[in-house]
C-alpha cells in the first residue's frame, strides 16, 4: 500500500513536474516507491517554478491581511508565517523544530530633531532609549569622517564632546558602537548621517543592553548641514523597550552526511510598517520552494538544514541565538551557510555577496571558503554579470561569518542606489533605490519584480543543489581538520 506521499510523487513525476524523481516505467513496476534522482544543482533549479515560489508570496500576504497588515515579530501574523511554512516542511518530510527565544520589543512612538532652525526629517535607531520630556539638548559636534568614522574613541580626542550631540558619518562600525563610544565620551546623543543620498531609515542597535544614549539617523544632505552650521540640537524620542519571545524555524533533512551540513537560511518577519513581501517573503518563499521540492529525504551527499529566522529586523536576534545556540561541534559540523534576504526587488539588481573582497570596498573579504561560494553564485548567474555586494552586516549571514562559517548567496538590492552602469546592464531606474518599497506598506506582491524573482529563485536552488552534491572540488569549502583549523581564532 502505498503512503500518501508516494502517490503525490508518483503522480508529479506523470505529470512531469517534479524534476528530482525518476519516473521510468522498469522503476514503477518493480517498487511502489519512486526512486530518487541524485540532487544537482541544475536539476533542483529546473524544479523551482515562479508560479510556485508567487503561490508562496500570496499565503504570506494573505496572512498579513489578516493580522493588521504586517508579519512582524511578536505578532498573530508572525506566528501565522511560521505556522504556514513549519506546516508545509513537515508535510514535505523534513525534521522540523521551532526554537523560542526571548527578543526586546520596541515600540517608537515619536522622534524629532530640532537644529538649525527647523525641523530636521529623523528617524530614531530601534532600541534607541528614549529621552526625558521635553528631550535632550547640545550643541553639535561632528566627528572627523575618516576610514573609521565615530568607531575609535580617538576620533573624538581634542573635541568639546561632554554634553554635546555627536554628529558621525555611516560606515565601518555598527550603530551600536558609534553610540557607545560617543556615550563613554560624554555625549549626550548621537545622530548618523547616511553615506548615500535618501533618509537613514533602517537602523538597529541590535539591542536594548547595546543601547546607551538616544541615537537616531538622518540623511547625508541633512548631516552635511548640521555640520556646516554646529549649533545647538534638540532630540526627542518617545519610545519603549520590553522583552517578548519569538520562533525561529529550523528544519533537515533526514538523508545526507551530519558531518558537513550545508545551511541555507531567510529571515521571515516584516517590519511593522507593512506586509514585507520581497523584505523577506522573497528570500523566504526561494528557500521554501528550494525545500519542498528536494524534499525531506532527497538523494544527497550532504544533509541540507534550512532556517527561517525570527526578529532579524529587530537586530539579527533569531539567527545570533541560534549561533549562540550551538556547541563547538556544531557549528564545525556546518560546512557553510547560504543567505536569502529580499530576491525580487522593484528596481532590481543582481548581487553576489563580495566573498573574497574583489571590489576592495567595505568589509573585508568572509571567512575561509566565501570566494568559492561567490564563484558558484557567479556562474548561475553569468547572463545577468552581476556585481559584488558587501559582507555589511545588515542580514543573517553575520553571525555564521562570526564564528569563521564561509558563507554568500544572492541579493536583489535594497535602499542603495542603483547606479547608471548597473541600470545600462540590468535595465531599470538609474540613481534610484533598489526597493523604493523598503521597509514600507508598499511591500507587497504587486511590487515585486518578478522576472527577477524568478532568476534569483533558480539561482537560490542552484547553489544549495551545487553544495548539496558536494562541499568540495573547485568551489569546495574546508573540511575535516582544515575546517577547524580556519575557524581558529586569530
Amino acid at each position: 500500500m502505498r503512503t500518501k506521499r508516494s502517490t503525490l510523487s508518483l503522480a508529479m513525476c506523470a505529470a512531469g513536474v517534479l524534476a528530482l524523481a525518476s519516473c521510468s516505467s522498469d522503476t514503477a513496476e518493480s517498487s511502489d516507491e519512486p526512486v530518487a534522482a541524485p540532487v544537482t544543482g541544475s536539476s533542483l533549479s529546473e524544479a523551482v517554478s515562479l508560479d510556485a515560489v508567487v503561490g508562496h508570496l500570496q499565503k504570506l500576504t494573505d496572512i498579513a491581511d489578516a493580522n493588521d497588515g504586517n508579519r512582524a515579530a511578536g505578532t498573530s501574523g508572525y506566528d501565522a508565517s511560521v505556522d504556514y511554512v513549519a506546516g508545509a516542511l513537515r508535510d514535505a518530510g523534513f525534521d522540523v523544530e521551532t526554537p523560542e527565544f526571548q527578543f526586546d520589543s520596541y515600540t517608537l512612538d515619536s522622534v524629532a530633531l530640532r537644529a538649525l532652525d527647523r525641523d530636521v526629517e529623523v528617524n530614531a535607531f530601534t532600541y534607541s532609549p528614549a529621552t526625558p520630556t521635553g528631550g535632550v539638548t547640545g550643541p553639535i559636534v561632528a566627528a572627523p569622517a575618516d576610514e573609521s568614522p565615530g568607531c575609535e574613541a580617538s576620533d573624538y580626542d581634542g573635541l568639546p564632546v561632554t554634553g554635546a550631540v555627536v554628529l558621525v558619518p555611516r560606515g565601518v562600525c555598527s550603530f551600536a558602537q558609534k553610540g557607545q563610544i560617543a556615550a563613554d565620551r560624554g555625549a549626550v546623543a548621537v545622530v548618523v548621517s547616511n553615506n548615500e543620498d535618501g533618509p537613514l531609515d533602517a537602523g538597529t542597535l541590535g539591542s536594548k543592553e547595546d543601547a546607551r544614549i538616544p541615537s537616531v539617523g538622518v540623511s547625508r544632505e541633512d548631516g552635511a548641514a548640521l555640520a556646516a552650521a554646529p549649533g545647538p540640537a534638540v532630540i526627542t524620542v518617545a519610545a519603549e523597550t520590553e522583552t517578548t519571545k519569538s520562533r525561529n524555524i529550523v528544519a533537515q533533512t533526514t538523508t545526507g552526511s551530519t558531518e558537513d551540513v550545508v545551511m541555507a537560511g531567510a529571515h521571515l518577519d516584516s517590519v511593522p510598517e507593512g506586509p514585507g513581501i520581497n523584505d523577506n517573503g522573497t528570500g523566504t518563499a526561494a528557500v521554501l520552494e528550494t525545500a519542498l521540492q528536494m524534499g525531506g529525504a532527497p538523494d544527497v551527499t550532504n544533509a541540507v538544514r534550512f532556517g527561517f529566522w525570527g526578529a532579524e529586523e529587530l537586530g539579527l536576534v533569531g539567527s545570533t541565538k541560534y549561533v549562540e545556540s550551538l556547541s563547538d561541534e556544531d557549528r564545525n559540523a556546518i560546512a557553510l551557510y547560504l543567505n536569502f534576504d529580499m530576491v525580487g526587488s522593484n528596481n532590481a539588481g543582481y548581487l553576489v555577496y563580495d566573498g573574497d573582497d574583489s571590489d576592495k570596498t567595505g568589509e573585508p573579504a568572509g571567512p575561509d571558503g566565501s570566494d568559492a561560494i561567490e564563484r558558484v553564485f557567479e556562474e548561475t548567474l553569468a547572463r545577468e554579470d552581476a556585481d559584488g555586494t558587501d559582507f555589511d552586516g545588515r542580514s543573517d549571514y553575520g553571525p555564521f561569518i562570526e564564528v569563521g562559517i564561509p558563507s554568500g548567496g544572492v541579493f536583489s538590492g535594497a535602499d542603495e542606489n542603483k547606479t547608471a552602469e548597473q541600470a545600462q546592464k540590468w535595465g531599470g531606474e538609474a540613481d534610484a533605490q533598489f526597493d523604493p518599497n523598503y521597509h514600507t506598506a508598499q511591500d507587497t506582491l504587486e511590487n515585486v519584480d518578478r522576472d527577477a524573482l524568478e532568476i534569483n529563485a533558480k539561482a537560490v536552488a542552484y547553489g544549495i543543489g551545487t553544495y548539496a552534491e558536494s562541499v568540495t572540488g573547485a568551489n569546495g569549502v574546508p573540511v575535516g581538520a582544515d575546517r577547524v583549523a580556519a575557524r581558529q581564532p586569530e
